[in-house]
């Protein structure tokens, strides 16, 4: 089932990004590996994609088969990005931190043509092959020499093929394969609403669900956020998410490439290594997780760093703390915070100009081309101030989820026409129902109030866990902080604090600190200590498990 479509009628343009952009600028540098130090202008990124199209080509992908590929962020997925691009074809990047079962059962949903892999990944992914999810002798297999090891190898080392990839099962070395030619490849007719990319969501139960992308949908993203965040031709970032996450290809890496700015890739990022880059490549422009902002100012190089450079830096995939902030501001830079999701956007809304110091704990405003609202659980738009889920609409969002038509209807028709307050006026961008408790202050800025599911109730009063942990992390003591609800006699649910910090630190310290900061239902009434913070996805705590382990 498609919700809302593009336009199906056939442009040229569609698919030639790489091609387009080769001609307009053809000497300036598009991507740059920072792991091998080479540097790709975007005449090489179009010789690269032509000859990777070739390939593809040569072993039976066509318009809508499914490339599907398990690696770090390395040039040949920005290869085969716009080698599908111009074939009509669709790459699904699979995450490498998924267990071979897991990969097995989204190989068989996807049900590639052909199966791309690093080499530190070969054994997970021949054991995903071997979980019966798809027939080996009818699928492409090929795999990638692996140049840093990663976390299904040894620690130190280099990987030749036959080191990760056995022959005999059908596995042939992607760049033996690879023909010469760079010239112009010719593609079938495209439209908007053909598919280009699948995104898997981070379902925390079940097999995460694969997000349609379409050409349209991603184009309509890139043009919305270099409109609304001001991006530049002459913009350069460290692209600290994984490309197998919505963040790594439409945050930052398909605008920049839309307008001709430079990414600089690397297979794993560190705190160190991304101040490193942002001095040494003079970035304008930084996106990432909390943590690594976190890490970044806990670094020892984080004070003799030049961040002059940069001239905005945002927060996603999480509400970024106060502190953290704080740490940014005194360096001279205002953090701000995006929200996005696989299914809409990823870039929905960015912050006014010379916006106010003390609405940096919002999300700001929508973007150009998003409708946002919030509605209660009958899907009436409620009033400023209150909070209900929030529901998104643009011509970015995702098209469907792919093969599952129930999740679909569930998610990408939550209430009505976008634009048109439900009237039946038109139904082109229906609206997304995202799953996140929000509300809009006086002011008109979006404030995210946590997961819908999240919320529990404490004696009759709603009680959403991100804002008490921002109350909570503010504490000196406190590093990070997950607050999750246990059952009481008295109140039916109160809060427990799962703290990252000095465990020095007591109960009645923190709810002595917390007492003028929010109201008192809202305080915890318990704590419990972690070394570390689970984490699940590109950095993002592991909220379910953390529920898991000390709610209930």
């Amino acid at each position: 089932m498609t919700v809302h479509r593009h336009s199906d009628r056939p442009y040229r343009w569609i698919g030639s990004l790489s091609e387009r952009r080769a001609t307009l600028s053809p000497g300036r540098v598009g991507l740059i590996d920072a792991d091998t130090g080479a540097e790709f202008t975007y005449a090489n990124l179009d010789a690269r994609a032509n000859r990777t199209a070739r390939l593809l080509r040569n072993c039976g992908v066509e318009k809508g088969d499914r490339v599907a590929v398990v690696s770090r962020n390395r040039p040949e997925l920005v290869d085969l990005y716009f080698a599908t691009a111009k074939l009509g074809a669709i790459l699904a990047p699979l995450s490498h931190r998924l267990a071979a079962r897991e990969l097995g059962e989204m190989l068989a949903d996807v049900d590639p043509e052909l199966f791309v892999v690093e080499g530190p990944f070969a054994g997970k992914c021949t054991d995903a092959l071997d979980e019966d999810a798809l027939d080996p002798d009818d699928l492409t297999l090929f795999g990638l020499d692996g140049d840093t090891a990663g976390e299904d190898a040894a620690a130190t080392g280099e990987h030749s093929f036959g080191d990760s990839f056995d022959a005999d099962a059908g596995w042939s070395r992607y760049d033996d394969a690879l023909v010469d030619d760079g010239t112009a490849v010719d593609g079938p007719e495209l439209a908007l609403s053909d598919p280009h990319l699948f995104l898997h969501t981070g379902g925390s139960t079940g097999l995460p669900k694969q997000v349609v992308q379409t050409h349209g949908g991603i184009t309509w993203n890139a043009f919305n956020t270099i409109i609304s965040w001001g991006l530049r031709p002459d913009d350069t970032t460290p692209m600290v998410f994984p490309m197998f996450h919505t963040g790594g290809w439409s945050v930052l890496t398909i605008p920049l490439f839309q307008l001709g700015g430079t990414v600089i890739i690397s297979r794993d990022f560190d705190a160190g290594q991304v101040l490193s880059l942002v001095e040494e490549h003079a970035a304008s422009v930084l996106v990432s997780v909390p943590a690594v902002l976190r890490f970044m100012v806990e670094d020892d190089d984080w004070g003799t760093t030049d961040l002059s450079s940069l001239r905005l830096v945002k927060s996603g995939g999480g509400p970024c703390r106060n502190a953290i902030i704080e740490a940014w501001s005194e360096r001279g830079l205002s953090v701000s915070q995006g929200y996005g999701l696989t299914e809409c956007g990823p870039n929905n809304f960015a912050m006014p100009d010379n916006f106010p110091r003390e609405k940096t704990d919002s999300i700001g405003m929508p973007c150009l081309y998003v409708d946002a609202r919030v509605v209660d659980d009958d899907g009436e738009q409620l009033p400023r101030g209150e909070v209900g889920e929030l529901e998104l609409a643009s011509p970015h969002a995702g098209d469907r989820y792919w093969r599952n038509e129930r999740e679909t209807e569930k998610t990408f028709d939550g209430g009505g026409d976008a634009g048109h307050d439900g009237d039946g006026t038109g139904d082109e961008y229906p609206w997304v129902s995202t799953g996140d408790l929000a509300r809009i202050d006086e002011d008109g800025y979006f404030h995210i109030e946590g997961r819908k599911k999240n919320m529990f109730v404490s004696g009759g009063e709603n009680v959403y866990p991100p804002e008490v942990e921002d109350v909570v992390t503010d504490h000196p003591k406190v590093t990070e902080a997950i607050v999750v609800p246990v059952p009481d006699e008295n109140w039916g649910e109160v809060g427990k604090a799962v703290v990252e910090g000095e465990e020095s630190l007591t109960l009645d310290e923190l709810r002595g600190f917390m007492e003028d900061r929010i109201a008192k239902f809202k305080i915890p009434k318990h704590l419990a200590f972690v070394d570390e913070m689970p984490t699940s996805g590109p950095g993002k705590i592991d909220r379910k498990s953390v529920e898991e382990e000390f709610g209930g």
